[in-house]
């Protein structure tokens, strides 16, 4: 990634990743008002293909999200849990809450925002405020579009999905367990709940998708 000047998105600049796709957006994604319309044209209008099983996974850092090495680890194991026609991807976080077919749609691939290194408390408390408000309108639009609903996720982003499942009386399976995340707690650590890259919850996930099949 190219150096970010804090006045590129003011005059309209953009980077570079890696593979020399635009990053047009790098400023705190929840507040813009592109990722508000792009959630109401999915709350209002797009239609949620009806599936048995929702599977909820947090957005990543690389985009598209598939092809983020996360993401293709999780497209692995519930892949060799389910058939694609059992299930339905859903992204969310930062980028608010979107089904996975639509992540090349703007602004869902023009993004590069890791909560995770904000230090600013207002900033925090702001996207845990508007990632509920998104994640209950998708789970109400969703209510009766899946039977069983299972979700792969740490930090403040299982804290929203959390809320938002007790606000709307959404029954979702979460993973990795309390236990596993108190046992692999470490203070010392940057991100002292680790990654769900790590073997020991990678392990709890499979085994809770496989307690659907």
């Amino acid at each position: 990634m190219q150096n970010i000047r804090d006045n590129d998105y003011k005059t309209g600049k953009y980077v570079l990743d890696k593979k020399g796709e635009k990053i047009e957006i790098y400023d705190p994604p929840f507040y813009r008002t592109e990722f508000e319309d792009a959630y109401r044209f999915i709350i209002n209008d797009y239609v949620i293909p009806e599936k048995e099983i929702a599977i909820f996974i947090p957005c990543a850092l690389r985009k598209p999200y598939s092809q983020s090495p996360s993401h293709k680890l999780f497209h692995r194991i519930i892949d060799d849990v389910f058939t694609k026609e059992r299930y339905h991807l859903v992204i969310f976080g930062t980028c608010g809450t979107v089904p996975a077919e639509l992540e090349l749609m703007y602004p869902y691939s023009n993004y590069h925002y890791m909560l995770g290194k904000c230090t600013d408390d207002r900033e925090r408390k702001d996207f845990h405020r508007i990632e509920v408000y998104r994640l209950e309108g998708y789970l109400e639009k969703t209510r009766d579009t899946y039977s069983k609903r299972i979700a792969y996720c740490i930090g403040p982003f299982r804290k929203a999905l959390v809320e938002a499942c007790r606000k709307t009386g959404t029954e979702m399976i979460l993973l990795p367990s309390d236990p596993m995340i108190e046992k692999m707690y470490d203070i010392d650590c940057p991100f002292p709940e680790g990654s769900l890259s790590m073997n020991e919850y990678i392990s709890e996930f499979r085994e809770g998708l496989l307690s659907l099949k």
